[in-house]
């Protein structure tokens, strides 16, 4: 029975790819038989797909995501490390896996590495970050309610657009999922 377990949120492998169900409805036609027609995210890739299920034909088989706190150490050509906090075992992942989720982490910072059957499919870094400004405009008094903003470009390398009262040498507080600038530290 495919919607005896099929739960929002739970990660599911069908046809040899794992996602994560986002929502379901449970259908009764006046004729014909049930079905369940979901709404579910490749957590490899982020494509959605719509499908439907027939809930006594079809069985899917839970996904186990191992999700497993680690330190960003370095970064070496093409492979980022990350050291398992526990038994201080490196670990290696391709730039492709990693991807823009380290834009504004620096090293030695603790991130989240989801994993699925060993291999790393994402990360997830800190929800906040505080990071220095090495280059900015100098910023202009009188300007600091006009919500006005400026490039700056933080120790990592991003650019992150901050108000003009903020200025170079500065350590400011960033939200990673937006890139974002939150407030000075």
């Amino acid at each position: 029975m495919a919607d005896a377990y099929i739960e929002k949120g739970t990660t599911y492998e069908i046809d040899g790819k794992v996602y994560e169900c986002l929502e379901f409805l449970h259908v009764k036609p006046g004729k014909g038989s049930a079905f369940v027609r979901t709404k579910l995210k490749d957590v490899i890739n982020g494509g959605v797909v719509e499908r439907t299920f027939n809930p006594s034909k079809d069985v899917l088989k839970k996904a186990f995501i191992e999700r497993k706190t680690m330190q960003y150490s370095y970064v070496d050509g093409n492979l980022y490390y990350f050291m398992d906090n526990e038994t201080f075992e490196q670990i290696p992942v391709d730039s492709e896996d990693v991807g823009d989720s380290l834009k504004f982490v620096k090293e030695g910072t603790d991130v989240t590495l989801k994993s699925y059957q060993g291999k790393v499919f994402a990360i997830d870094p800190p929800t906040t970050v505080e990071l220095l400004i090495t280059e900015s405009e100098p910023g202009v008094k009188g300007n600091t309610a006009t919500g006005a903003t400026k490039p700056a470009i933080v120790e990592t390398g991003a650019q992150v657009m901050v108000p003009l009262f903020v200025n170079e040498g500065e350590v400011i507080k960033i939200d990673t999922r937006s890139g974002e600038y939150l407030s000075r530290a």
